[in-house]
């Protein structure tokens, strides 16, 4: 069993098929033609499971005991950290909200540097802006969230170059700010709520990022290369 005390929202967005579906697609471009590729806090391997089936050469990096278990059943090749992996092995990195966990965020990034090839590739997704900061964020171990400008200027000072950093899922920062204010004191994602979202409102959400991704948004994308 994991002791993370965020498994069970971990589960619950396993119903997020849209909003799955669209993390997957910041990355599969990315991981395509024979890259070698870092899942950095991969979970219970959503995304790694999906890019190893398509024939991706993937490793994973999983703090958690009992999720490393899991994605080892996967047949998933699994490290308990960053420092296993060899300098200048990998092509990218990604990371979908794991940075926010890791007190010392800025030191996560310089051992991410490290295992990337020069010219490597980082894709980073986090959430963003603190007046969005919930019961959820405190329940799954968020240290924080970010804005930005910051967020860009943190990768920066780790030795990366910027090459795409905005905001996603706008529609998402209203029902974040809802959640905060009347959301359950326990932070428990409900799954159900979790499958209306993402079959109706998700969809709105990204048509509208087209127009608002500079300005607003319940999470941060951000792409950046080793330099």
């Amino acid at each position: 069993m994991s002791a993370y005390g965020g498994a069970a929202n971990l589960e619950a967005m396993e119903a997020a098929v849209r909003y799955n579906g669209f993390l997957l697609s910041l990355v599969a471009p990315l991981a395509a033609g024979g890259k070698r590729v870092l899942d950095f806090g991969a979970g219970s391997g959503t995304f790694a499971a999906e890019l190893q089936r398509r024939q991706v050469d993937i490793q994973c990096v999983e703090p958690d005991a009992g999720l490393r278990r899991e994605l080892e059943g996967k047949g998933l090749r699994t490290h308990a950290d960053v420092k296993n992996i060899r300098a200048e092995s990998i092509d990218l990195v990604y990371s979908f909200n794991v940075l926010e966990h890791i007190e010392d965020d800025a030191a996560a990034l310089r051992e991410l540097r490290t295992v990337l090839k020069p010219g490597g590739r980082l894709l980073l997704y986090v959430p963003a802006f603190m007046i969005l900061y919930s019961a959820m964020d405190r329940r799954i171990g968020h240290v924080r969230r970010y804005r930005k400008k910051a967020f860009a200027e943190l990768v920066r000072r780790a030795r990366f170059a910027v090459d795409d950093v905005r905001y996603a899922d706008s529609l998402g920062f209203l029902a974040a700010l809802a959640y905060r204010t009347v959301g359950p004191p326990s932070g428990e994602l409900n799954s159900r709520a979790v499958r209306v979202y993402d079959k109706y409102v998700f969809p709105l959400s990204r048509a509208l990022d087209v127009c608002l991704d500079p300005v607003i948004g319940k999470n941060l994308v951000l792409r950046a290369t080793r330099t």
